[in-house]
């Protein structure tokens, strides 16, 4: 019951500006799902707002990881738009590339992680780094619509509502908290869709752990 009464008022205290990027945010999520390019919009005004709100919250790594998420609004949207003069297709990698991809992940988390909690008064640096270096894989899949950047996004989502919440950011918490399940929802979407792909006769499946983030 205490839990609750503080969550409505945790809810009630939520700044406007807040609002604002939890809902562009969960606009973002919902539009990519349907691979609606308006989403890379939606996604810049969410990011930019959060610029500051995690700038103020002391979490100094994930307000780098929003300004990354400014500059792939933009990357993710002239890529959708020209795709090479043609609509790009949803692409998967094998196990090996991803393998190769959690192990240096991980190492740079550790390595980020570290230099903020000795030399600044970073909160909870691993598990920002954590978050922030897969964010930065999993967004830059999505803009190559690799189907698998949205496992990662499951993994990333349901960490920073841990994240949030310990900052007292309690409506950004509960963002993330549907970001998990909006995540889901988007994998089975794109893997229906990659399916799809696969049936058509003048589809080519791209499935290379040597061609970086290629599509």
């Amino acid at each position: 019951m205490a839990f609750t009464e503080n969550l409505i008022q945790a809810v009630k205290e939520t700044t406007v500006l807040e609002w604002i990027a939890v809902l562009t945010g969960i606009t973002y999520v919902a539009l990519a799902a349907y691979e609606k390019i308006l989403c890379w919009f939606f996604g810049l005004i969410s990011s930019v707002i959060y610029v500051y709100l995690c700038f103020t919250a002391q979490l100094y790594i994930e307000t780098g990881l929003q300004l990354f998420y400014v500059i792939m609004s933009v990357y993710g949207w002239i890529t959708w738009k020209t795709a090479v003069g043609s609509t790009l297709k949803i692409a998967t990698r094998n196990a090996w590339f991803h393998i190769k991809i959690l192990c240096l992940g991980l190492f740079l988390a550790f390595i980020i992680g570290f230099v903020f909690e000795q030399h600044t008064n970073q909160a909870s640096a691993y598990l920002d780094a954590s978050i922030t270096v897969f964010s930065l894989v999993a967004t830059f899949m999505t803009a190559r619509k690799v189907l698998e950047n949205w496992i990662y996004w499951i993994v990333v989502d349901f960490a920073a509502i841990f994240l949030y919440a310990s900052r007292d950011l309690v409506l950004s918490a509960l963002l993330y908290g549907i970001f998990t399940g909006m995540a889901i929802y988007a994998l089975v979407q794109w893997t229906r869709q990659y399916h799809l792909q696969k049936n058509d006769p003048g589809h080519t499946d791209v499935i290379d752990s040597k061609s970086d983030f290629r599509a």
